[in-house]
C-alpha cells in the first residue's frame, strides 16, 4: 500500500473528509475541526500533496483549532510537522538519503518524496549521543521510538 493511500485510509478511519478547493495562494491546506474536513489546494505536486495531507491529518488527530495567541499556533504547526515526519519518513530511508546527499535537507526531501520542512521536522526529533541516534527520546532508560547505531 502506498503512503498516499495509507494517509487517505487514516483520514477515513478518523472520519475526516478530504476536499479539494481553491485556497488562498499562501495556503496549501487547512483542517477545519468543526466540520471535520481537510481542504487541500488542487494540483499540488505529489510530494507537496503527501506532506500537506499528513500535516493536516496531524491537526485532525490532535483536534487543533486556530488560536489568536501566536505561540499556540506555532506549537501546533511544529507538532503537526513532526507528527507528519514520523509517519512519512522511515529511519533506514532517512539514513540512506542523508548519506547520499551529505545531509542536505532539500536533496533529502526530494529523495524521500516529501517537502523540506518535513525533513527538518524529522531532524528535530532526532537526538545523537555518541555513536547512537535516537528517534523521539524520552527521559529514562529504554524510552525511545527507535535507535540507530552510526559510525
Amino acid at each position: 500500500m502506498s503512503i498516499d493511500h495509507h494517509l487517505e485510509q487514516m483520514a477515513a478511519t478518523l472520519g475526516v473528509r478530504i476536499e479539494y478547493a481553491l485556497l488562498p495562494p499562501d495556503r496549501d491546506g487547512e483542517y477545519r475541526h468543526r466540520h471535520n474536513v481537510i481542504r487541500l489546494r488542487r494540483g499540488m505536486p505529489a510530494r507537496l500533496h503527501r506532506s500537506v495531507l499528513a500535516h493536516e491529518l496531524a491537526h485532525a488527530v490532535f483536534g487543533d483549532t486556530p488560536s489568536r495567541f501566536g505561540p499556540i499556533n506555532a506549537k501546533q504547526e511544529r507538532r503537526a510537522d513532526e507528527w507528519a515526519a514520523l509517519r512519512l519518513i522511515h529511519t533506514h530511508d532517512y539514513r540512506r538519503a542523508e548519506t547520499i546527499h551529505d545531509g542536505h535537507p532539500g536533496a533529502i526531501a526530494v529523495e524521500l518524496g516529501v517537502v523540506r520542512s518535513i525533513v527538518e521536522a524529522y531532524q528535530r526529533v532526532l537526538t545523537r549521543l555518541d555513536d547512537t541516534v535516537y528517534v523521539q527520546p524520552k527521559m529514562g532508560a529504554g524510552q525511545w521510538a527507535h535507535r540507530e547505531h552510526v559510525a
